[in-house]
């Protein structure tokens, strides 16, 4: 019996020639990351037990991304410890405020690679399984102890494979399959699976969209999600600079007659753009079921579509154009590369010409922490990745989630829309 894409990444970082699902394993990270909501407790927790420095200061990262630009003092006060633990301890991978929002900015800098482990303090640390990495997030007292001894242990997960079949309209993204996905299993039905990503559509798709499914993986409880590089996976390292060859790339790939605890087939042919409402992420609906819905306020950005891929989508669909009078649209460039290259392109043009508010990367927006706050009775269409009770605000507002052209698309009608209606 073969092994999957999980399983070979976990048994060779545990020293082991082959792992099973449910076997507990040792294994060395190649990265530990933390940020300012996670980090300062794991300096914490570092502290306490006893350590003086990290395994490795190559291999511990820290970003400052959620409640920066600092919103309040005690945002300065996270920020500042982590600061200074990074200075202590002579960290090479250091991002302070602005600088990009973790799950865009590791990938882009290239610090991640196929086949690599990744530990982060973090959620959606699952990103990095777009490039056909084993990243998962952990609690702040694994990092901290992650970031002594360079070792953490896991369960070997189950993998669910998901296959998208046929070729999707020009509207579809990997927001789309993905809520797809998670709208058919719910948001427990991977509950500390694998979720490996296949089949035409997926390999169809662009780096940025495999990161959007991988991102959003946790919200059907998996402990993981992942696509098997191949060819575009190549490419895009060479791009942003690595020296990489061909068979480093595709060393780790299922075995073709390796067990999976179920495949799941989808059609999206003909797929409609999807749209979760309110308040659950499995809750996925075509587009054309809402376009009765009346928003106030959209958000496109966040470490699910803040690539420039995505800014490149909207700036489609609102160029020329103008956001409604009673919306307020909030584009967040996933890092300042982004950014940057947003600026370049025109695109920051586009946004500010149609009177969307650009602002510096962060995760602000996503979690309600600053920057986009919704008050009662406050729709927002967002390409975030949760539209949990309360999660943008008040409790008693709503957040619907989309790709973003829908996104674009609803800014400008002033209610849920599909892209074509502009």
């Amino acid at each position: 019996m073969g092994m999957t894409i999980t399983e070979k990444i976990l048994a060779a970082h545990a020293g082991k020639q082959k792992v099973s699902p449910g076997e507990i394993v040792q294994v060395r990270p190649d990265l530990v990351m933390t940020n300012d909501i996670s980090g300062p407790i794991a300096v914490d927790v570092f502290n306490r037990m006893g350590a003086d420095r990290v395994f490795d200061p190559d291999k511990v990262v820290v970003v400052l991304d959620h409640f920066t630009p600092n919103k309040d003092m005690q945002a300065a006060r996270t920020s500042s410890k982590m600061r200074e633990f990074a200075r202590s301890q002579a960290l090479t991978h250091f991002y302070d405020a602005g600088f990009g929002i973790e799950h865009v900015v590791l990938p882009e800098l290239g610090l991640v690679k196929p086949g690599d482990i990744v530990i982060g303090g973090d959620s959606h640390t699952v990103t990095y399984g777009g490039i056909g990495a084993f990243a998962t997030g952990v609690g702040s007292t694994d990092i901290a102890g992650a970031m002594a001894m360079g070792e953490i242990w896991l369960k070997v997960p189950e993998t669910i494979r998901f296959e998208f079949t046929g070729k999707p309209s020009h509207w579809i993204g990997g927001k789309d399959l993905i809520l797809l996905a998670i709208g058919e299993i719910g948001v427990s039905g991977a509950l500390y699976c694998a979720m490996e990503f296949g089949g035409e559509a997926v390999e169809n798709l662009d780096m940025d969209g495999r990161f959007t499914m991988c991102n959003m993986a946790i919200e059907a409880g998996g402990k993981s999600g992942i696509v098997e590089p191949d060819e575009k996976t190549l490419a895009w390292l060479k791009e942003i600079g690595l020296d990489v060859s061909r068979e480093d790339v595709m060393a780790f790939r299922s075995d073709e007659d390796c067990e999976y605890k179920s495949v799941i087939t989808f059609d999206v042919s003909e797929l409609e753009p999807q749209v979760a409402v309110p308040h659950l992420p499995s809750n996925a609906k075509p587009v054309s079921q809402l376009k009765d819905v009346e928003i106030h306020q959209v958000v496109i950005g966040s470490c699910t579509n803040g690539r420039i891929s995505d800014l490149r989508a909207a700036a489609e669909i609102l160029r020329g154009r103008k956001v409604h009078r009673w919306v307020r649209a909030l584009i967040v460039p996933g890092s300042q590369r982004v950014f940057k290259q947003a600026l370049d392109e025109g695109l920051i043009d586009v946004f500010v010409e149609a009177g969307a508010i650009v602002t510096a990367p962060t995760c602000g927006p996503c979690f309600g922490g600053h920057t986009g706050v919704l008050d009662k009775g406050e729709r927002c269409v967002s390409t975030t990745n949760r539209n949990f009770l309360g999660r943008m605000g008040h409790e008693k507002s709503e957040v619907y989630l989309s790709g973003p052209q829908v996104a674009a698309a609803s800014a400008i009608a002033g209610r849920l829309a599909h892209p074509e209606e502009v």
